[in-house]
């Protein structure tokens, strides 16, 4: 059979379309966006590569607009979670057996299916069952998930690459296998590129995956399901299914072949999932790489050196893009005494100028949160900061669920750096502003740093870079993402591999080789070529 040594398409960052009025990309998206809301889907899981429907169905809704119905998807119970395992482990000789260039061909396809043909699809799904704006769409589940494809990829030649070193007469060579067992590949609503690249990346490296998204991506996640089929992702190594978390705990972390959890989400969540696992580790075959990501209290730093219009355009984008529903978005800043009166004034001007609405308007910057229960979450944290004596809201501070669960943009102001907004995730629009006296940077440096059990983005904005390399120094394990005179959002694959220390995370860096090497298990071969035949060695000689 002919051999190479095959070289892949060199990576490179899918370009962003910016959805001018009455460009191709914009038409294109509204005329998928109506297509969509006109028909109501009956939304299977996929199991061993066949439709199951389990008859109890669940209503998927726009949050902007909750009384239009998108469709149903079919509730797991835990007999469609261990057919989902039986399927993954049956189809893993063969997938794990297959020449790495042909899964690498699988999902190069795909990438190249979300870039092209189903680039409008996927930002309308993803717009409509997850509020996200036009925008915000292309630059997650249109760009972002190809860039996973892509780099993964490169990636994964990469790893394969990586082989020891030669003696005289030796070779040496690591063969990078696929786990023994099946990955759980738990996924979040806020990006529909992490819920395709947790169960992409695991499978890209032979493994075979069930994947359970949230509820509220599960509209956008048929799609992804749809181009992986499309992309030849055979039968059984993604299942996608849509039990509840502890049914799905019950099951899966109590299986033999339970061999690692690749996760993002809450870190209450995370934490009872580790010691699930931990509990059950004598059940298991090998010990289960644990892979997560879960969430972050992020900062921006105001340094009394900052250009005011930097800092206030770094607020404004940090904090309010996708509603703050990014486990990077900025929901506590520090602001140097001097600047806050200029950076408080464009700060009111800018969130009055910001239109809220549905994602099928363009020119709404802002629209709706996830859910009800964000919703009430953060409908309450703003009451008690509007009768707390130590806060004052400055901006936003409104909120209705009549026709979708809409939250004004909110800006709080609090005298107390420990206030329950700068210390708590609340995973949604409302920032809390702490201003602090010039002469006190170091002092708020400790400050941020002790605050939060988070540790995943955060930002400063300075032109003093003495100031700069103090922060960086000071804050050297408050992020695991840190930015300079920009907003503390908006990794890019490939240029800034994401992933967060201290309570925000396991710090795998999804986007970079580091996250692929987690889904490995190297074998280390040593063959000789001319054997010894005598067992006694040199110095045994008499003087």
């Amino acid at each position: 059979m002919p051999k190479g040594i095959y070289k892949v398409p060199a990576a490179v960052n899918e370009p962003v379309k910016n959805y001018l009025p009455k460009s191709e990309e914009r038409i294109a998206l509204q005329k998928t966006i109506s297509e969509l809301r006109s028909k109501q889907l009956d939304i299977p899981m996929y199991i061993g590569g066949k439709e199951v429907r389990s008859g109890n169905k669940v209503r998927i809704a726009p949050p902007h607009d909750h009384k239009h119905t998108l469709g149903y998807f079919h509730k797991s119970d835990k007999k469609h979670i261990k057919q989902a395992i039986q399927a993954a482990m049956a189809a893993k000789k063969k997938w794990e057996a297959l020449a790495w260039e042909h899964r690498a061909a699988i999902f190069l396809k795909a990438a190249e299916l979300i870039a092209g043909p189903y680039r409008s699809k996927i930002n309308a799904a993803t717009m409509l069952s997850q509020s996200k704006s036009a925008y915000q769409a292309e630059i997650d589940a249109a760009c972002e998930m190809t860039d996973f494809l892509r780099f993964n990829v490169q990636y994964m030649t990469e790893i394969y690459s990586e082989q020891p070193i030669n003696s005289p007469g030796v070779w040496n060579k690591v063969e990078w296998r696929p786990l023994e067992g099946f990955i759980y590949a738990l996924t979040p609503f806020n990006f529909t590129a992490i819920a395709g690249n947790l169960p992409s990346s695991c499978a890209m490296m032979g493994n075979v995956v069930v994947w359970k998204p949230s509820n509220t991506q599960v509209y956008s996640a048929n799609v992804l399901m749809e181009i992986f089929n499309k992309a030849g992702v055979p039968d059984g190594v993604i299942n996608l299914i849509y039990p509840s978390g502890p049914d799905a705990a019950d099951v899966i972390f109590a299986d033999k072949d339970f061999a690692g959890i690749h996760f993002t989400g809450s870190t209450e969540v995370f934490q009872s999932i580790w010691k699930n696992i931990g509990n059950n580790m004598h059940l298991y075959k090998s010990y289960p790489r644990i892979v997560g990501e879960t969430g972050g209290k992020d900062f921006i730093l105001i340094h009394p050196s900052a250009d005011a219009k930097i800092a206030s355009t770094a607020i404004v984008r940090g904090a309010f893009e996708y509603q703050g529903q990014k486990c990077s978005a900025a929901s506590r800043v520090y602001i140097a005494k001097s600047l806050w009166k200029e950076i408080k004034e464009q700060l009111i001007t800018d969130l009055k100028s910001i239109k809220m609405g549905g994602t099928e308007d363009f020119t709404c910057f802002f629209n709706a949160v996830i859910d009800e229960k964000s919703f009430d979450k953060l409908a309450g944290y703003i009451d008690r900061a509007k009768k707390d004596k130590k806060t004052e809201i400055i901006a936003g501070g409104n909120y209705n669920k009549t026709k979708g669960y809409f939250i004004e943009p909110t800006i709080i102001q609090t005298k107390d750096p420990m206030y329950v907004t700068m210390c708590e995730e609340l995973f949604g629009p409302v920032l809390t502003v702490y201003v602090y006296d010039d002469n006190k940077y170091d002092e708020t440096l400790k400050i941020i740093d002790r605050t939060s059990v988070y540790a995943l983005t955060g930002a400063i904005i300075a032109q003093d870079r003495y100031a700069i390399e103090k922060s960086t120094k000071a804050l050297v394990n408050a992020a695991g993402n840190f930015y300079i005179n920009d907003k503390c959002t908006g990794a890019v694959v490939g240029q800034q591999p994401f992933g967060g220390g201290r309570g925000s995370g396991t710090n795998d860096k999804a986007g970079s080789k580091i996250n692929l090497l987690r889904w490995v298990s190297p074998r280390t071969i040593k063959e000789v070529f001319v054997p010894p035949t005598d067992y006694r060695y040199p110095f045994l000689q008499k003087d």
